[in-house]
C-alpha cells in the first residue's frame, strides 16, 4: 500500500529569476551570432535556452487546502501540501488533489429494513481526503469510490434496523436517528479509509415508508398512538381514583360500603376516561 510522503520543493520565484536571466542570456547570444559570432555562441545560446525552458515548465502553484502528487516515470516521488509558488522537475507529473471537505449526498434509496418492511432513506455525507498517495494509487476514482460506499453503508444500516421500534430499548432508524448517524458514519469511515479518505459527518437526511405501504403504515403508527394515550389516560384516572376514596376515608367524609365505592369508582372512571362530556343523573331521593 502507498502511504503518501511530503516532500519540499524549491521556490519558484527562484526559478522565475533564474529562467529570466538564462532566456535573457539566449537572447543576447542569438543577437551577437547573428552578427556573426563563432560556435561558442551557439553553443551558450543552446544551454541558455534549454535551461530557461526547464526552469519555466517546471513552475506550478499549490492552492490552499490542496496537494500536487508527484510522479517520475510512474514512480511516486511524494506530495507537496505547502500552498504557494514552486518548482518541480519537469519531469514530474504533478496531479492535483483537493483537500477540502466535500459533501455528498447519497440519495433516496428503496431498501427493507429489519421488519421486512419497503423504506426510502438517503443520507448525507461529508469527507475529505487526508493521505493524497492511496487517494490516487489505491483506487481509480476516489469520488466514486466514496459515493458507492456510501450507497452500500446506507442499505446495510437500513437493514439492521427498523423503521419504528415498539419498545424504548430497540434502536429504531427514526426513534434514534443520532445513534443511528454515528454508526452509518463508523462503518463508512472503514470502508474509505483504505482510499486515504476521513468521513467527517454522516447524517439521514430522509427517511420514509415506501409509498406502496405508506398509508398502512400511517393507520398502524395513528393506533398505536391511541393506544398508548388511551393507557396513560386509564392510568391516571386509576391515579386519582385511588386519590379519592383515601382521601375520603382519611378525612372521614362519608362512609361507603363495597357496593357504593364500585359504584363510585365506575363513575369516576366514566367520566375521567370518557372521550366526550359526561352528563351527570341528579338523584332527587335517597341516598340509597
Amino acid at each position: 500500500m502507498v502511504r503518501e510522503k511530503q516532500v519540499k520543493p524549491s521556490s519558484g520565484w527562484s526559478a522565475v529569476v533564474i529562467g529570466i536571466v538564462l532566456a535573457l542570456v539566449a537572447l543576447g547570444a542569438l543577437a551577437t551570432g547573428v552578427a556573426g559570432g563563432g560556435p561558442l555562441l551557439v553553443l551558450v545560446f543552446v544551454v541558455a535556452l534549454v535551461g530557461a525552458l526547464i526552469a519555466f515548465t517546471g513552475l506550478f502553484v499549490v492552492n490552499p487546502n490542496e496537494a500536487r502528487v508527484l510522479q517520475l516515470f510512474g514512480d511516486y516521488v511524494g506530495s507537496v501540501r505547502v500552498a504557494g509558488f514552486s518548482w518541480a522537475n519537469p519531469l514530474y507529473t504533478k496531479r492535483r488533489v483537493s483537500l477540502r471537505m466535500v459533501s455528498v449526498e447519497v440519495g433516496k434509496l428503496k431498501v427493507n429494513d429489519l421488519d421486512g418492511n419497503p423504506v426510502e432513506i438517503a443520507a448525507i455525507v461529508v469527507w475529505k481526503v487526508i493521505d493524497s498517495a492511496q487517494a490516487v494509487f489505491e483506487v481509480d476514482n476516489y469520488p466514486e469510490y466514496v459515493r458507492v460506499q456510501g450507497e452500500s453503508a446506507v442499505r446495510t444500516l437500513a437493514s439492521r434496523y427498523p423503521y419504528d421500534a415498539h419498545d424504548d430499548a430497540v434502536l429504531s432508524l427514526r426513534g434514534n436517528t443520532q445513534q443511528v448517524a454515528e454508526h452509518l458514519q463508523k462503518e463508512l469511515d472503514e470502508r474509505v479509509n483504505l482510499a486515504g479518505v476521513k468521513v467527517l459527518e454522516a447524517r439521514i437526511s430522509h427517511l420514509a415508508y415506501a409509498p406502496e405501504i405508506a398509508q398502512a403504515m400511517l393507520q398502524r403508527q395513528q393506533a398505536g398512538a391511541i393506544i398508548a394515550a388511551r393507557q396513560k389516560i386509564v392510568d391516571g384516572a386509576v391515579g386519582m381514583v385511588e386519590m379519592a376514596l383515601a382521601r375520603l376515608a382519611r378525612n372521614q367524609v362519608v362512609t361507603l360500603d363495597e357496593e357504593r365505592k364500585a359504584t363510585m369508582v365506575s363513575n369516576l372512571l366514566v367520566v375521567l376516561c370518557s372521550e366526550r362530556n359526561t352528563q351527570p343523573v341528579i338523584n332527587a331521593g335517597t341516598l340509597y
